[in-house]
């Protein structure tokens, strides 16, 4: 027997639990597919012709457009940002593209809108991509460069881990030839997305697992005495929270909506997401190779920022 109360927590979590599955995991693997699509039409060689030559200003626009539809895993990000610096693409223009790859791609955009509505959505997108465009321009006018280590990346294991959760694999894509079909194509990325999809599933069951608990077993007040509106440092706080708790984007944002059920105001939850997606353990480790501690603080400064500044903005407009 349960103890008093437990009993409709537990059916009200498992309750949460079918309905946030439901939504997600259709989602999640149509988003899987058009990752897929975009790594055969789009594969990180492409990427990283597109952006040599570039200046500030528009170069920062492509740089973040370009990082915010090429969805890769870490294993493939870094390693266009180095081929990228290694070219002599300017820093700035570089950071742009780094910014706006975790935060804007096809998987955060698909489930943001089945947890929160297209609104919502359109705004997160559209504040998160002028942040790494203006993001990209104040950093290249720091004069960081001389913080970038010369050394080449390279894999050192067999799986690295992706920003997703999931490992090597999902670079997989992006390996078709001009010679291929249009079928042959979308043959190629159904299969890379089932395989990504099935890969990174656990993470996303996890975080399912965990919003339904937030939803249904952990007192409400417990959660706004740590984030609610009458916590005068709630933004701040999650968007340093974000990153130790990270377990994948697909992970995190089922969290992200039950805090928003239990009455967190939408921009503290987003603030959440950002910190975790863009300071990722992942990512600051493949980074750590790249870019000297004082270039690598300054970019996980300057994640937190455009979380809290999201975060803020959303709270203070829709509040």
């Amino acid at each position: 027997m349960f103890p008093p109360g437990l009993e409709g927590a537990v059916l009200d979590a498992g309750a949460y639990f079918v309905h946030l599955a439901v939504i997600l995991i259709p989602l999640f693997l149509g988003a899987s597919f058009l990752v897929g699509l975009v790594q055969e039409y789009l594969p990180p060689e492409s990427v990283e012709q597109k952006l040599r030559g570039h200046n500030e200003g528009t170069g920062n626009v492509a740089a973040a457009g370009l990082g915010a539809v090429t969805p890769f895993c870490s294993c493939s990000t870094v390693p266009i940002l180095a081929g990228l610096l290694q070219a002599g693409a300017p820093l700035g223009l570089a950071f742009s593209f780094l910014l706006a790859s975790p935060l804007v791609n096809e998987i955060a955009v698909l489930l943001l809108v089945g947890l929160f509505g297209i609104e919502i959505t359109i705004y997160y997108v559209v504040m998160t991509f002028l942040a790494a465009v203006v993001g990209g321009i104040v950093i290249g006018r720091l004069g960081l460069a001389e913080h970038v280590k010369g050394i080449q990346l390279v894999e050192e294991t067999n799986q690295p881990v992706a920003a997703d959760g999931g490992t090597a694999d999902c670079c997989a894509g992006g390996t078709g030839t001009a010679t291929q079909t249009h079928r042959q194509h979308i043959e190629t990325a159904a299969r890379e997305a089932w395989s990504f999809f099935v890969e990174t599933l656990p993470y996303l069951i996890l975080g399912i697992t965990l919003g339904a608990l937030i939803h249904g077993v952990v007192p409400v007040d417990v959660l706004h005495a740590v984030l609610g509106a009458e916590n005068p440092v709630a933004v701040p706080l999650a968007a340093l929270a974000g990153a130790p708790v990270y377990i994948s984007l697909s992970g995190m944002l089922p969290i992200a909506a039950a805090l928003n059920e239990q009455g967190i105001a939408i921009g503290t939850v987003l603030a959440f997401v950002i910190g975790g997606a863009g300071v990722s353990i992942p990512n600051l480790i493949l980074l750590n190779k790249l870019f000297k501690r004082r270039l690598l603080l300054v970019y996980a400064g300057t994640v937190v920022t455009i979380g809290i500044i999201v975060g803020s903005v959303f709270n203070s407009l829709l509040l």
